[in-house]
């Protein structure tokens, strides 16, 4: 038999989100460095590049602008308290 799974409590949803926004702050700035080597070294040789690089980027920041929306309302919502 399985055993329930707990409902979640705002502290754990909370702790849960910060645990993920600290691992995706970390991420994120690793991945920003590569991006940035490899602009520079597209830059320095005159490179193309592949459209599906493009379009992956282009659904990057539109997923990263609904994080950044997501996190503004919570944080709204937070300073909203009694």
């Amino acid at each position: 038999m399985d055993s329930p799974k707990p409902t979640p409590t705002v502290e754990m949803s909370l702790d849960a989100l910060s645990l993920a926004i600290g691992k995706a702050a970390g991420d994120l700035n690793a991945v920003r460095g590569e991006i940035d080597r490899a602009r520079a070294d597209i830059n320095s040789h005159n490179t193309t590049i592949l459209r599906e690089v493009v379009s992956a980027a282009e659904r990057v920041i539109a997923h990263l602008a609904r994080v950044d929306e997501d996190l503004k309302i919570v944080l709204k919502d937070l300073g909203e308290r009694d």
